[in-house]
């Protein structure tokens, strides 16, 4: 989760001398490097973070979710008051006859939410699967005309 406060390094007292500064720039970033969510892992959850690109268009938003590997079957995309929420739970298999040398290859579950605003049409959005990029497409509904009108005074 992000916070709002100001962190100094890992705990650490301010430094003050030049050698200290350089201990704790290196310090820091390293432990920054090696952190799970460096990487996309949230260590809340347990789950990676997928990268997901957003645009917005005049009349949608676009989110494209990298999940190379995912059968379109798996994914669970789900809109619960006002929030949407796109997911893939791995479930392990395990098969002794597989042959594999070495596997490296390591699919993770993953989870992220979206708060949808008011002005989105949540009732619509489109999904699709193309090329281990999951798309979906969050129609804006149609701007209220407020209506202007003149009242005579008698």
């Amino acid at each position: 989760m992000t916070t709002l406060m100001k962190r100094n390094g890992n705990g650490h007292a301010p430094a003050t001398t030049f050698s200290g500064l350089v201990d704790q720039l290196f310090q820091d970033n390293l432990g920054r490097f090696f952190d799970d969510n460096f990487w996309g892992f949230d260590g809340n959850t347990g789950r990676s973070q997928v990268p997901v690109n957003i645009r917005e268009t005049d009349k949608a938003y676009e989110l494209q979710f990298m999940a190379p590997g995912v059968k379109k079957e798996d994914f669970k995309v789900q809109v619960n008051d006002g929030l949407l929420t796109v997911s893939f739970e791995h479930k392990e298999e395990n098969n002794p006859n597989e042959g594999w040398l070495r596997k490296e290859f390591r699919r993770q579950s993953f989870s992220r939410s979206f708060t949808l605003q008011d002005t989105v049409d949540g009732e619509n959005i489109g999904a699709r699967y193309d090329n281990g990029v999951l798309y979906l497409t969050i129609p804006k509904k149609e701007p209220v005309q407020k209506n202007a009108k003149q009242i005579q005074i008698q």
